[in-house]
């Protein structure tokens, strides 16, 4: 942990004293990205904060066993990327789709959606988001959050090769839908 907060260190004026003061560094550092990754897999605001925070509860427990074998960045996303899964795996996230799909009449994108993305963007953040996760996964990774192949597949604990090769068909099925609604 002497190694992290040396390296974290260097970003700031002062050397982190605690784990509380790392888990600050690290929330500063990774906090607004850490959302955005959650909110592709929730499609929910509210949510992807309860689940940042929950990610960085676990990462504040576990700091003491970071073993150093990765980069923290690919640590704290493998993290966030397995209390996704979770979520989506659970009950109340179905629970919650469903009862969207029945009781929604909204027309119209979120405020946050219009705020984030421009009118080009949009119509690929949409298509991002419909994506599989298998596939949507590895698009954030490599194209939003700027992880090299060998991070994201570090990240997603799989090989880089099945990471190309994901990336390959997900940007395959993209380019189809885009064409299919007319294109950019």
């Amino acid at each position: 942990m002497d190694v992290i907060m040396a390296k974290s260190a260097e970003k700031y004026d002062g050397f982190p004293q605690s784990k509380s003061d790392m888990l600050h560094l690290l929330m500063d550092e990774y906090g607004e990205e850490i959302k955005r990754l959650v909110f592709t897999y929730t499609k929910n605001w509210a949510q992807s904060e309860d689940i940042a925070q929950e990610i960085f509860l676990s990462v504040y427990k576990n700091l003491d066993s970071f073993r150093e074998q990765s980069n923290i960045k690919t640590w704290i996303y493998r993290i966030a990327i397995n209390k996704c899964k979770d979520y989506v795996r659970s009950w109340h996230y179905k629970r919650t789709v469903i009862t969207d799909i029945i009781f929604s009449n909204e027309t119209e994108d979120s405020p946050e959606t219009v705020y984030l993305y421009s009118e080009q963007k949009q119509m690929v953040s949409k298509l991002i988001l419909q994506l599989p996760i298998k596939y949507r996964e590895v698009i954030v990774l490599y194209y939003f959050k700027d992880l090299t192949m060998e991070e994201a597949s570090a990240a997603l604990e799989m090989n880089v090769n099945t990471l190309k090769s994901r990336l390959r068909r997900a940007k395959n099925i993209l380019e189809s839908k885009l064409r299919s609604k007319g294109g950019l």
